[in-house]
């Protein structure tokens, strides 16, 4: 247990990732990336509506004793603190002032952004990305595909380049983690899969790097050694910790 106030937090965030199956918190060390608390994570509720998922942000904040404002990654479009998509989520979060609502819950200012922003911000600030200039993307391969792009370390928030359309189709619903796992592909199968999404980003974009994230970028071996693209591409190194950290960079 850590227990903090306002006063007492300088350097420090808590920051919550909510995904699918699970929600995590955990307190961040600002200055290096570091968590300076365990994780401490909760089964996301099913169904996953606003008001039972804020049940579990409070349980999350009150077990790490945490007294100070909280950033959020959510698996969605957060805009000024609303949610305007609902691709892989419960359709009640559609309009939901996410920010306002969690603030309410637990009494203290709530920021959210997406996850795979936050992904990306925890990468070009402490990871591989750090530094990097240009043009660079963060794509999390998972239930879906999430992005997350920018320029000269500059967050493009909101990209959802997932929802892609390729040769018809929504490029996640061949191309993320969750298509490879549902068609029973082989790993060479799903390769080619990423190959020609990859590449079609490519083409539209010309990033100066690609950061690989999600489930599996713990198995590189399988599948990047076999991407053949002009880009420069990199497993993410920020791993579980990447959406915990990124969200408590945007706590206000």
């Amino acid at each position: 247990m850590v227990q903090t106030t306002n006063d007492e937090r300088s350097g420090r965030a808590l920051g919550i990732d909510i995904g699918g199956t699970g929600m995590k918190a955990a307190i961040v060390d600002l200055a290096t990336g570091d968590l300076l608390s365990d994780r401490f994570r909760i089964d996301t509720p099913h169904p996953a509506r606003p008001e039972a998922m804020a049940d579990v942000v409070v349980e999350l904040v009150r077990h790490l004793e945490w007294e100070g404002s909280v950033g959020c990654a959510f698996p969605a479009v957060v805009r000024n603190g609303h949610v305007e998509s609902a691709a892989n989520i419960d359709k009640s979060w559609l309009d939901v002032d996410a920010d306002a609502l969690f603030t309410d819950a637990l009494g203290v200012e709530v920021h959210m952004i997406n996850d795979a922003d936050a992904a990306g911000l925890a990468e070009v600030r402490y990871g591989v990305a750090a530094g990097r200039k240009g043009v660079v993307m963060m794509l999390t391969f998972g239930t879906g595909i999430g992005s997350g792009l920018f320029i000269d370390g500059m967050l493009v928030p909101n990209t959802e380049l997932g929802h892609l359309e390729l040769d018809g189709h929504d490029a996640e619903s061949k191309a993320a983690a969750s298509a490879r796992k549902r068609h029973d592909w082989s790993w060479h199968h799903w390769t080619k899969k990423v190959q020609h999404y990859l590449e079609h980003v490519e083409k539209l974009f010309s990033p100066d790097l690609f950061v690989v994230g999600g489930g599996v970028s713990k198995k590189p071996e399988k599948w990047l050694d076999h991407i053949e693209i002009d880009t420069e591409i990199v497993v993410a190194s920020m791993a579980n910790n990447a959406g915990i950290v990124g969200a408590a960079l945007v706590a206000p």
